[in-house]
C-alpha cells in the first residue's frame, strides 16, 4: 500500500464486519490496520493478515487509524460513532445510523463541528439499476411520482437468532424494520424526496420475542405522493426485497440485483452486474460488489471534501423516518416526523 492509504478500523468483525474487510480488498488506498470482534483469524481469513487486533476504544484511537467503520450490534452505533469522532477520526455506521433520532442529531452536529465524515452504509444506492432510477426519477422522466411502495418480505430461523440475541431486542434494533427493512426504506426516501406522515401497525407473528418481526406502514410524502411499507422476518421461505415507483408517466420495479419491471416510455431499462444477490433467506449471500462501491465513493468524498450522499445529516431523515413508523405502531395515530425529538 502507498504510504497515503487511508487507514481503517473495524470494530466488529462478526459477519458483516467481515463482509466490509473483504469489500475493502477491492479498494484502492484503503488498508484495513486495525480489528475488534470476531474469531482471532477473521482479518487474515478476509485478507488482511497484518491488521492488529485490539479492544474497541483502541481501535479508535489507533494512529494508523483514519477511518473507523462501526459494525458492531445495533445499540453499540451511537456512542461507538460518537467516541470516534470525536478522537478526529472519519466513521462509517452499519445500518441503522442510530436507534432513535437525538443520537442521529447529535451525530449530524458532530460531523459539522469536528469536519469529519459520518457515513451510514448504504450500498444498495449504489446497485446500477437503483442508481439508474434515482437520476430518471430527479430528471422528471418518471413524470410526477404518485406512489413508492417497498417490501422486505424475508425468513430468518431459530438460529439467526440465537447467533446474536439483540436481534430478538426491541431496544436493542432487532425488529424486521430497524434491521432488516432500513435499506429499502432508505431507498424509497432517497427515491421519492421527504416524508411527512406515517401510520403504521406491527406484530411479532413468527417466534417469541421482544422484537417485532412483522411491520407495516403507509407513508405521506411531502411531494404529496403515497408510500407503503412491509417488512417481515417470518414469511419464509423469503424473496428477494422490491422497490416499485409508479409516476405520471411510467412505472419501474426493482428487485435485489434484477429489474422485475420497467414501463417507462422513451427509456431502456439499465442492465444489471449481477454482483447484487438477495438476503431473503440468508443475510451474508448479499456478497461484497455493493460495499466495495460503497467504499470507493467514501474514500473519494473524505480526500476530495465533497459531500458523501449518506452522510449523518442525510441518515438522520432515515433514521426519523424508522422511529416515526415505530412510534405510530405503538401509538395507533397518525404521526407526523417533524413531532419526533
Amino acid at each position: 500500500m502507498a504510504a497515503t492509504a487511508l487507514g481503517v478500523g473495524i470494530v466488529g468483525l462478526g459477519s458483516i464486519g467481515a463482509t466490509h474487510a473483504r469489500a475493502l480488498r477491492d479498494v484502492e488506498g484503503v488498508e484495513v490496520r486495525a480489528v475488534s470482534g470476531g474469531r482471532p483469524d477473521a482479518a487474515a481469513a478476509a485478507g488482511w493478515p497484518d491488521a492488529v487486533r485490539l479492544a474497541p476504544d483502541e481501535v479508535l484511537r489507533h494512529p494508523g487509524v483514519d477511518v473507523v467503520a462501526v459494525c458492531a450490534p445495533t445499540q453499540w452505533h451511537a456512542p461507538l460513532a460518537v467516541a470516534a469522532v470525536e478522537a478526529g477520526r472519519h466513521v462509517v455506521v452499519e445500518k441503522p445510523l442510530t436507534t432513535n433520532v437525538a443520537d442521529a442529531r447529535r451525530l449530524a452536529a458532530l460531523q459539522r463541528e469536528h469536519g469529519r465524515l459520518v457515513a451510514m452504509v448504504a450500498q444498495r444506492r449504489f446497485e446500477p439499476e437503483y442508481a439508474a432510477l434515482k437520476s430518471l426519477a430527479d430528471a422528471g422522466r418518471l413524470g410526477a411520482i404518485r406512489l413508492g411502495t417497498t417490501h422486505v418480505h424475508w425468513y430468518r430461523d431459530d438460529a439467526y437468532y440465537a447467533a446474536a440475541p439483540w436481534r430478538t431486542s426491541m431496544a436493542g434494533g432487532g425488529g424486521s424494520l430497524l434491521n432488516q427493512g432500513v435499506h429499502n426504506v432508505d431507498l424509497l426516501r432517497w427515491l421519492c424526496g421527504p416524508v411527512e406522515e406515517v401510520t403504521a401497525q406491527y406484530a411479532t407473528l413468527g417466534r417469541d420475542m421482544d422484537a417485532e418481526d412483522t411491520t407495516v406502514a403507509t407513508l405521506r410524502f411531502a411531494s404529496g405522493a403515497l408510500g407503503l411499507v412491509s417488512t417481515s422476518t417470518a414469511t419464509p421461505p423469503g424473496a428477494p426485497a422490491t422497490v416499485a415507483l409508479h409516476g405520471s408517466s411510467g412505472v419501474v420495479e426493482l428487485g435485489q440485483g434484477e429489474v422485475l419491471r420497467w414501463d417507462v416510455p422513451g427509456v431502456p431499462a439499465p442492465s444489471s452486474d449481477g454482483q447484487v444477490a438477495s438476503g431473503a433467506a440468508d443475510p451474508l449471500a448479499i456478497g461484497v460488489a455493493g460495499h466495495a462501491r460503497m467504499w470507493r465513493a467514501i474514500v473519494e468524498a473524505i480526500r476530495s471534501g465533497e459531500r458523501y450522499g449518506a452522510d449523518a445529516e442525510d441518515a438522520a431523515d432515515t433514521v426519523r423516518l424508522l422511529c416515526g413508523i415505530y412510534e405510530a405502531a405503538r401509538s395507533g395515530a397518525r404521526v407526523r416526523l417533524t413531532d419526533l425529538a
